[in-house]
């Protein structure tokens, strides 16, 4: 077998090796055969909470062990194509063999990635609040963008997107938006794209064509079950009431059906205005408070062990995670990471996964030859 191939070939069963060592993979088989035994147990969904959990545990763990054991037969089976043409000498069938190589090479790569989402709420979905910088309709515009470019990461993804809340811009684009990404490690990967993000283009709404520079935050925070406990005074929440903007109909234009609640302790504030009737939106908006309290908890517990709060800013504009150039070059740069690509548009329609991937590998502090040699 050629000797690149062999390479390949080391490499993939090195990453194999790795997941299956994070996995614990016996421990995992025999946890997986007992989540599918209650699974298929009527009575389990007699306590509706308890039965999401499991299955939100099995679905994890299920896929966990489908990528482990899809790796091994493409893996096979590509080795096994090497094989033949070079005993046939096809070198179309052996570039063919490469390429299939490359890939399952790139998938164990992302797999080792996931592998690195064990924090407490990683496999959690996401709550992503995006908030337009100073600037007036250009950064409204840029939130927008925003907007769109998470929407298409987790589309693609097979994730789920829903509107909390929105409030437009005077002219165009968004002031503000929350969304709730519903997703396997929807939070894990989200989490690292907290921060603000800047853009530099020719502004589509001068007339004179001037380059601009524009902000807008992205704050990140997970969707926590009901039977984690955070203890909320009510006392120390406001609660205002008001319209709902945007579309909903004559029902939400017509009534104060619009909930903000905010923790006067920590001064977070959390709205919520999709629901028709304002006890919905009022108890949505309670979730997500205990979600934003839920995520300063995880956040004060991971600045103590690490210095990495440094990564998230507040809407002060100082420092940015990310910047997005358009003009007078093309080129979208990580300033954590050093990550760039001249592919802006690719970026712009959600392709984030290399960006994601080396902040998770970075926030982490883990690289395959220290957890090798762990």
């Amino acid at each position: 077998m050629r000797a690149d191939v062999e390479a390949a070939k080391a490499d993939i069963e090195q990453s194999i090796e790795l997941l299956r060592r994070r996995l614990d993979w016996d421990v995992a088989l025999r946890k997986l055969d007992e989540l599918n035994a209650r699974v298929e147990d009527p009575t389990l969904w007699d306590k509706a909470e308890e039965a999401q959990a499991v299955m939100r545990e099995r679905t994890r763990l299920a896929n966990q062990v489908s990528a482990v054991q899809s790796l091994e037969r493409d893996l096979a089976d590509a080795v096994g194509y090497a094989e033949l043409a070079d005993e046939e000498g096809d070198e179309a069938l052996l570039e063919e063999a490469r390429g299939q190589l490359k890939a399952i090479k790139d998938r164990a790569a992302r797999a080792e990635l996931e592998a690195l989402l064990s924090g407490e709420a990683d496999g959690n979905d996401a709550y992503v609040e995006i908030n337009a910088g100073a600037g007036g309709t250009e950064s409204n515009d840029w939130a927008n963008m925003l907007l769109r470019m998470y929407s298409r990461w987790a589309n693609d993804h097979g994730m789920e997107v829903d509107v909390l809340e929105e409030t437009p811009g005077e002219q165009a684009g968004i002031k503000s938006v929350t969304l709730q990404v519903k997703g396997t490690n929807a939070y894990g990967w989200l989490k690292t794209e907290a921060g603000v993000h800047r853009l530099v283009r020719i502004s589509p709404f001068d007339s004179n064509a001037r380059r601009q520079t524009s902000f807008a935050s992205v704050w990140v925070y997970p969707v926590v079950d009901d039977n984690i406990e955070i203890e909320i005074n009510p006392a120390d929440v406001r609660t205002d009431t008001y319209r709902a903007s945007g579309a909903g109909g004559q029902h939400v234009n017509k009534t104060d059906s619009a909930v903000r609640l905010t923790h006067i302790p920590t001064g977070i504030a959390v709205a919520c205005q999709t629901q028709r009737s304002q006890h919905q939106n009022r108890d949505q908006a309670w979730k997500m408070l205990k979600a934003r309290l839920y995520e300063l908890e995880l956040e004060k517990r991971e600045a103590a062990q690490a210095a990495i709060e440094e990564q998230k800013t507040d809407i002060g504009w100082g420092h940015q995670i990310r910047s997005y150039v358009l003009q007078p070059y093309q080129m979208v740069k990580d300033l954590r990471t050093e990550v760039e690509t001249s592919d802006t548009q690719a970026v712009l329609d959600g392709d984030l996964d290399t960006f994601m991937g080396a902040s998770l590998a970075q926030r982490v502090g883990a690289t395959r030859g220290s957890t090798l040699d762990a």
